[in-house]
């Protein structure tokens, strides 16, 4: 039996231009879930309340009833720092239609559509002095709530915004105040719009599923080639996690260059990203952009170099059936999710900076 990546999902019908579906979807690119809406906040701060306003509210998709019907939620801490704190969940998806499926012309969820191939928490602290980028493998095996057990990635495509955040948080016990998504489009738009991406490469490395040799040192990458170089696992040596380790280098220098190089320099160039992310971002319906003016009000000495990256801690890959997965690992994650709902997170990262992501991956 040929190995699933991907839980199983209704029947596509044929395009219009006689292409068999499958074409379509090998020539997707799967996108990294892109820390879109922090830069989008970041950048907010800098251009002012009225043109978020102005520029996000007439684009932006909204996506309907994410919170809706979710029972047994984890409750929101209502005292010290952490009741200041926000979590907020970012999807990257897999697209599987031509169509926009995120953004204000995108026209929402529809099952089997996309996959979440990314998906990173965003812990943004109560004093809001640092934040933590948490990175959670697409094949973590772990509990989908009415489907027994899966890869964690299968919710959104088995239930959409609503399943995801309800896996999520039954995997953490921590509560999901927001949810941005992002499709493929709007990972590289973004990427050309700052003029391209400097990442570095310690060692020469071949990616065998697609021809593409990367050689060691220096490389600026527009659009398409920072879709190569995050998407990339085979010729790695850890494979999906040290992809995961890409994206996440690849967002670190994305912010750094971003906010410390251009956007300060020019603030105006915010307002240009402010309306490019709208038009490829969804988030849920309950985030209003008067709340996001207030979060990025508060956001406004949030230092790139006070963001903490890490990956959930695992316990190495193996089989399920016929599925590869990856084991998470429960005595170092409780630790990891308890520091999250209390609002340790800096004091969490400097006891284990073991589980940090370096500034240079393979």
């Amino acid at each position: 039996m040929a190995m699933l990546d991907h839980p199983p999902v209704p029947p596509q019908p044929a395009p219009a231009d006689g292409t068999a579906p499958g074409w379509r979807r090998r020539a997707r690119k799967p996108l990294i879930g892109l820390l879109v809406c922090l830069l989008l906040l970041c950048a907010a701060a800098l251009a002012g309340t009225l043109w978020l306003r102005a520029k996000v509210e007439g684009n932006i998709q909204r996506l309907p009833d994410t919170f809706t019907g979710l029972t047994d939620r984890p409750a929101k801490p209502t005292s010290g720092t952490a009741a200041d704190a926000m979590n907020v969940l970012v999807l990257g998806t897999d697209t599987r239609s031509d169509a926009p499926t995120t953004g204000a012309e995108a026209p929402g969820w529809k099952p089997g559509q996309a996959r979440s191939d990314t998906m990173m928490l965003v812990h943004l602290d109560g004093d809001r002095r640092s934040a933590s980028v948490i990175s959670i493998p697409r094949d973590s095996w772990v509990d989908v709530p009415g489907h027994g057990k899966g890869k964690v990635n299968w919710a959104y495509s088995l239930g959409g915004p609503n399943l995801t955040v309800e896996t999520v948080e039954k995997m953490t016990d921590v509560r999901i105040d927001h949810l941005a998504v992002v499709d493929w489009d709007g990972f590289q738009a973004l990427t050309d719009a700052i003029g391209g991406v400097d990442i570095d490469i310690p060692k020469t490395v071949y990616d065998s599923a697609r021809g593409v040799r990367w050689e060691a040192g220096r490389h600026h990458l527009d659009g398409e080639q920072a879709l190569l170089y995050v998407r990339q696992r085979h010729g790695l040596q850890d494979g999906d996690l040290d992809r995961v380790a890409r994206q996440q280098a690849f967002l670190r220098t994305l912010l750094k260059q971003t906010l410390e190089q251009e956007l300060r320099k020019n603030p105006e160039q915010a307002l240009d990203l402010l309306t490019l992310f709208s038009k490829h971002a969804s988030v849920d319906d309950e985030w209003s952009t008067t709340q996001m003016a207030r979060l990025a009000a508060s956001l406004r000495n949030l230092r790139t170099d006070d963001i903490s990256y890490l990956t959930v801690p695992t316990d190495g890959t193996g089989m399920v059936g016929d599925q590869s997965v990856v084991r998470l690992d429960p005595s170092r994650d409780r630790d990891l999710w308890r520091a999250v709902r209390e609002d340790r997170m800096a004091e969490w990262a400097d006891d284990n900076q073991d589980l940090l992501t370096p500034d240079v991956v393979r």
